[in-house]
C-alpha cells in the first residue's frame, strides 16, 4: 500500500497574524512596505523562531502568509518566503514584497504575532480583472473594507 507523498501540513498552510503597527490605512502599509523593499530585502524581525515554522514556510503554492491587521481587521497578506537570522540573535521573517488584499475580517489587535490556521484565513480579494478591484486605489479598498462592503 503506497502512502500519500503530500503531507497534510502542506494542504492547509499555517499563517501568522500581526498588527501593522503605525499603519493608519491599507495605503499607508503599502507605502511603508514599498519603501522597505527599495532599501533591500523585505523582512521583519522577531525574538523567537515560531515553534511551528515548518508548517508556515513552504513552497510558493503551499506556504503560509503573514496577515496584516489594520483597525481591528485582517486586510492584506504578505507571503512568507523563509525564516533566517537577523542581527543580535533575532529571527528574520522574509516576506514577498507583493501585498495581497484579502476579504476583510474582524481580528482583535495583539502584540507580536499569532498563528492563523489555513482553514480560518480570509480569501484573497478579487484578483480577477472582471471584479475591477485590482484597479481601485488601496485607500478606497480600505474604506470599503471598513464599511464591510467588500
Amino acid at each position: 500500500m503506497a502512502t500519500d507523498p503530500i503531507s497534510p501540513l502542506h494542504l492547509t498552510p499555517l499563517h501568522l497574524t500581526k498588527v501593522a503597527f503605525g499603519a493608519t490605512s491599507l495605503e499607508h502599509l503599502s507605502e511603508r512596505l514599498a519603501a522597505r523593499v527599495a532599501a533591500g530585502p523585505l523582512f521583519l524581525t522577531t525574538r523567537y523562531l515560531p515553534k511551528r515554522h515548518a508548517e508556515i514556510a513552504g513552497t510558493e503554492a503551499a506556504g503560509g502568509s503573514l496577515f496584516w491587521i489594520i483597525k481591528h481587521q485582517l486586510v492584506a497578506r504578505s507571503r512568507i518566503l523563509r525564516f533566517g537570522e537577523a542581527d543580535e540573535g533575532k529571527v528574520a521573517i522574509h516576506l514577498d514584497p507583493q501585498l495581497v488584499l484579502v476579504h476583510a475580517r474582524p481580528k482583535r489587535a495583539h502584540q507580536g504575532w499569532r498563528y492563523l490556521e489555513g482553514a480560518d484565513a480570509p480569501t484573497d480579494l478579487g484578483g480577477d480583472e472582471a471584479s475591477g478591484l485590482t484597479e481601485m486605489p488601496p485607500a478606497l479598498i480600505g474604506k470599503l473594507a471598513e464599511l464591510a462592503l467588500i
